[in-house]
């Protein structure tokens, strides 16, 4: 059940939670709900307010509790939701500690942009049907005051609040996943969270990149998919390509296998296929794309990629169009001409061309760092293609500046390494919350 509280200053604390009425789940059994009132401008506390999704999951009974973990999702359109597949990763990644998971601001159970339109009882659930878009777009151009306030400093502050409540009776960490990194870091900014720990998982590069932002995504699907391949795999590849009309092309999700290839690059042991598709697609033999096509599904849908349970798109184009592009001019042109030669082909920066909402201006916080660090470990993938190794290589040298920083890396892991690598992941996390030295590297063990 979930427990609907009034609304509270940044200094209240958040009420107890009820038991929650989705636990039939082994992972989620024994979790707490609650949704809480926040304001939906944090400068005006007497105005609208909208409500946040937390569910807490208490350590297991049979180890002695340490104290609490916040996970913040990515996306930013992921609810919390999209990280219940991965609970017992966590679980032994934190051993002792509760795992408390909230809604972003405009995702999941969290109020929406578009309440109407992604509400669960809509045609396409809390996802966009084809008529619900135009509507959408246009109710948030029509009150662009509360569309600017679905922004990244407000959701920080909403944490502050949230984690008003953290019990300090034992440690508490804070973790955050690609977009949550960046979440994570604007909250130390503008609050005092009082973490013990910070693990971040998939740095974002700097908000001020000109390399790395979402505009030039293709530049890094394609240079991740080219380094997973041996110069063999790439002529083959280079040579199928040229191929028009092969009948092999209707089995591709969405017709193109550029962009088939660079979703592919999420998921290493779907990605380390890619060869092999490549050999056999040059042989006439499309068995293996077609078993991969059908895998992939599967992986999606283990993510919980479905049902209400869908990205928020209006969150996500609104904070990649206000905050991570550095190309606001970028046309269509131009992403053609960048992806011509490309081998691997995001859709990002199609998406961002002319953007079809509205944006609201970086605030004071853009671009900056917290002024100190608790202990922080990052986690980084060498073959990440949502958030560069590179990228994350250099903001966690300007983070250093701010407090203890330790940079794992994962020789060829990919993008949410507590899912594509969780030996890595769970080894590292655990050092870093014993106090002990952490390694440079780490591999998985390659598919089979």
């Amino acid at each position: 059940m979930l427990l609907v509280v009034a609304p509270l200053a940044a200094t209240a604390a958040v009420p107890e939670a009820h038991a929650c009425e989705d636990d039939a789940s082994p992972a989620l059994r024994g979790s707490q709900c609650a949704l809480m009132d926040v304001p939906l401008r944090h400068a005006d506390p007497s105005g609208e307010h909208i409500s946040l999704f937390l569910r807490r999951i208490p350590a297991s009974a049979d180890t002695t509790r340490r104290g609490e973990v916040w996970l913040l999702s990515g996306g930013p359109g992921e609810s919390g939701a999209s990280l219940y597949p991965l609970i017992q990763t966590y679980q032994r990644a934190f051993p002792g500690f509760d795992l408390v998971i909230p809604d972003h601001r405009g995702t999941g159970r969290s109020s929406r942009i578009c309440p109407v339109q992604e509400s669960p009882e809509s045609p396409e659930g809390t996802g966009l049907a084809g008529t619900e878009w135009g509507p959408c777009i246009g109710a948030m151009y029509a009150n662009l005051q509360r569309t600017s306030a679905f922004s990244i400093t407000e959701a920080a502050q909403d944490l502050g609040i949230l984690m008003s409540d953290a019990d300090r009776s034992g440690r508490v960490l804070l973790y955050g996943v690609s977009y949550g990194t960046q979440l994570a870091l604007r909250a130390l900014q503008v609050n005092d969270l009082r973490v013990d720990g910070l693990i971040l998982d998939g740095l974002v590069p700097p908000e001020t990149t000109e390399t790395f932002d979402l505009s030039r995504r293709t530049a890094l699907v394609d240079q991740v998919g080219r380094d997973s391949m041996d110069e063999r795999s790439l002529e083959r590849y280079r040579t199928l390509l040229a191929v028009k009309d092969a009948g092999w092309q209707k089995e591709v999700p969405g017709g193109d296998v550029r962009r088939f290839f660079a979703a592919l690059l999420s998921f290493p042991a779907l990605r380390d296929r890619i060869p092999r598709i490549v050999q056999d697609l040059s042989a006439g033999d499309d068995r293996s794309l077609v078993a991969t096509v059908k895998d992939w599904n599967v992986a999606l849908a283990q993510l919980g990629q479905g049902g209400n349970n869908q990205p928020a798109l209006p969150l996500v184009m609104l904070i990649a169009a206000s905050e991570n592009n550095a190309r606001p001019e970028l046309g269509m042109a131009t992403v053609n001409e960048e992806a011509k030669d490309a081998l691997f082909v995001s859709p990002i920066p199609g998406l961002l061309v002319n953007g079809s909402v509205p944006r609201y201006p970086r605030d004071a916080w853009f671009g900056t760092s917290p002024r100190t660090l608790p202990r922080t470990l990052v986690i980084q993938g060498t073959l990440d293609p949502n958030t560069a190794y590179a990228g994350a290589k250099e903001h966690a040298a300007t983070l250093g500046r701010s407090g203890p920083v330790t940079f794992h890396t994962v020789d060829r892991g990919a993008h949410l390494l507590a899912l594509v690598a969780p030996r890595c992941f769970v080894a590292a996390v655990d050092s870093f919350i014993e106090g002990a030295v952490i390694s440079e590297r780490c591999a998985e063990p390659a598919p089979e």
